[in-house]
């Protein structure tokens, strides 16, 4: 029986991902994104309106209003969707930055315009990021206080679907050998003197990517008398992955920005 799986799965096309179609594509992440012509004053408040964790916001008055929506307060619940009346729909591509700014997405509504530039639509290939890795790169996955939905995306990273280890990326278990650390989950007082701690043993020059809505902002639990905040609330981070969770190709572009970032450093 055993032999007759193992015949299947050698005879099994290859499912492996082209790298073009992972790089700042966030399909499945569930995260909104705005039809800019389609907004409308009425619209704008709408959606404020019914985003429950205050990631959409309205600047200006009404003269000249601009809607802002925070990927790093964005849980993907959907509300925007829901109340936009074809505004708002899936993401193709959500931006991953180097600072908290950058995942910060505007539009003005008066004139149909998307304001800020997608930082994330980058044309990497293969070859781009051995480049930047420089050979190889050791990655430590730190838990601040989790609830375990980014590390599921994080494992696929490895899985034949992804198969991160063709980039010369690797996951080991010491900071001492990892060159990034990969924090997920809000910091919560428990894990703040755990998560100082792996930083402080991560040998320089080293890069730190907060992941997750929770990394970067402390998510739903933001506020909580146990939970201080998102990573940059502990240690310096260096890159933002928004998503609740993100996906495989959401991380791996969040990597390659803080790469990209620190690249004198990483070489």
């Amino acid at each position: 029986m055993i032999f007759d799986f193992v015949h299947r799965s050698l005879r099994s096309p290859s499912v492996l991902v082209p790298v073009e179609e992972l790089i700042a594509n966030s399909l499945g992440s569930r995260m909104p994104d705005a039809r800019a012509e389609a907004l409308t004053d009425a619209i704008a408040r709408r959606v404020v309106d019914a985003c429950a964790f205050s990631a959409l916001a309205i600047d200006g008055g009404d003269e000249h209003m601009t809607l802002s929506l925070d990927y790093g307060s964005c849980t993907g619940c959907g509300e925007c969707i829901a109340a936009g009346e074809g505004a708002f729909h899936l993401a193709n591509i959500v931006p991953c930055g180097v600072s908290r700014q950058a995942l910060i997405r505007r539009w003005d509504v008066a004139l149909g315009i998307d304001v800020t530039a997608d930082e994330a639509a980058v044309n990497a290939t293969a070859n781009e990021i051995r480049s930047i890795v420089g050979g190889a790169l050791n990655i430590r996955q730190v838990d601040g206080g989790s609830c375990n939905g980014c590390e599921a995306e994080i494992a696929a990273l490895s899985n034949p679907y992804y198969d991160l280890e063709r980039f010369g990326i690797h996951f080991v278990a010491s900071p001492k050998h990892a060159d990034m650390l990969l924090v997920t989950g809000p910091i919560t007082r428990n894990m703040a003197e755990a998560v100082k701690r792996t930083y402080e043993a991560t040998p320089a020059p080293k890069l730190v990517v907060a992941v997750g809505v929770c990394g970067c902002s402390g998510g739903i639990f933001a506020g909580t008398p146990e939970v201080l905040g998102g990573v940059d609330s502990v240690i310096h981070v260096d890159a933002y992955i928004p998503g609740c969770p993100p996906t495989p190709a959401m991380l791996l572009t969040g990597i390659l920005h803080a790469l990209r970032r620190q690249k004198p450093k990483v070489l």
